[in-house]
């Protein structure tokens, strides 16, 4: 949608509807239609922001028109402003019964057209920004879990901070059996609500296919293998691009067992080190023949391993140049010995940043073996 608002004006008078385009082009991007079927045409091919209709028009009137959006779902909330020669209170009650927003009775001022179309479109804004926003809270509540397993000697901690109400990010953990755990780690391409969406549907997937295979299979590749062709193969998620990261954490083997579909790649953080471990292999949705890979790693004492999704990376530092992931693995290794390491972290890269906020949206994992587990094993 471009930065003005699009007001669609439809008049079948054409000096009338010169003036229109003239007078609301210096506020609004403008549009206009000589009847309701041409109207209709333009709207299926970009709804506009607000209607400004005449009512007496050929082939098909504004209260036909006003009728036709208001019984399609994509269109029947589009504002619509009625301009008419009709002056009786007939017309007017049919307008507000069929749901106009306003109802203009010609001849009227021009600039108190502009004035109610200025209002009127910012009422609509300000409603689709909270209906968004609610409607954004809602999908993230089922993104994200509400509490984290508890294991002695380990910690398990993450965070997450959407740049607006909607955003792609998705984290998740499932029992997997044996005091295993599978956590899932994504982002899905896009940005906004859509992506909160898509998002959603994907995690659904993936709960989905963990709960059938995971009395078959222990591998996190195979179970990616299996999202990546559901996710090909879908009509509605098939032109969805995901990266994923998948990972069965077993506590009593000090170990995570993961597979990495295009990623950000998992740091291992130690007392004095922090470095990438492995390479990822293709992100999901784009070939359903790609073959997932396992890798096992042992966490030894005190090191952490830290997942994490791009709004970190790609924040710009001071140097006007990303983060990047040795970046992060710095702050991460500045973070390993704090209280709350994941506050650290993110202080630490803040206080180096260009912005003093997050540019993207911010997703973290953190999972730490203490030192108490190895005095325990011995």
């Amino acid at each position: 949608m471009s930065a003005r608002p699009a007001v669609l004006v439809v008049e079948d008078n054409a000096t009338l509807r010169r003036l229109l385009e003239y007078r609301l082009g210096k506020r609004f991007d403008v549009r206009s239609a000589m009847h309701g079927e041409h109207a209709l045409q333009l709207i299926e091919q970009e709804p506009p922001d607000l209607i400004v209709s005449d009512i007496m028009m050929p082939h098909m009137d504004g209260f036909a028109l006003l009728a036709a959006l208001r019984s399609d779902a994509r269109f029947q909330a589009i504002p619509f402003i009625f301009l008419t020669a009709k002056n009786d209170d007939l017309s007017r009650q049919k307008g507000l019964r069929k749901g106009v927003d306003d109802y203009l009775t010609k001849p009227f001022d021009i600039d108190h057209l502009i004035g109610r179309v200025d209002q009127i479109v910012q009422r609509s804004q300000l409603y689709q920004t909270k209906l968004n926003s609610r409607i954004g809270r809602d999908f993230s509540d089922k993104l994200l879990p509400r509490q984290m397993p508890v294991v002695d000697g380990w910690r398990a901690t993450f965070f997450t901070q959407p740049k607006e109400d909607g955003g792609g990010d998705l984290f998740d953990w499932a029992p997997a059996g044996d005091g295993a755990y599978l956590i899932t780690v994504g982002d899905i391409m896009g940005k906004g609500l859509q992506a909160k969406f898509y998002a959603f549907s994907f995690l659904s997937y993936i709960r989905s296919t963990i709960h059938a295979m995971l009395h078959s299979t222990v591998s996190p590749a195979a179970l990616m293998k299996r999202v990546n062709e559901m996710l090909i193969n879908d009509q509605v998620l098939e032109e969805t691009f995901a990266s994923l990261l998948l990972m069965r954490w077993e506590p009593a083997n000090n170990r995570v067992i993961y597979t990495n579909a295009g990623h950000c790649r998992p740091i291992l953080v130690g007392p004095t080190t922090a470095g990438m471990v492995e390479q990822s292999d293709l992100i999901l949705g784009l070939d359903p023949t790609t073959e997932y890979t396992d890798y096992a790693l042992e966490v030894p004492p005190d090191h952490a391993l830290l997942c994490y999704t791009d709004g970190l990376n790609e924040q710009v530092a001071r140097t006007g140049r990303m983060f990047g992931e040795a970046g992060v693995a710095e702050a991460a290794r500045q973070a390993q010995m704090e209280d709350q390491p994941i506050k650290s972290l993110l202080s630490w890269m803040l206080q180096r940043s260009q912005n003093p906020k997050f540019e993207d949206d911010v997703l973290v994992f953190w999972l730490q073996r203490m030192a108490a587990t190895a005095a325990k094993a011995a």
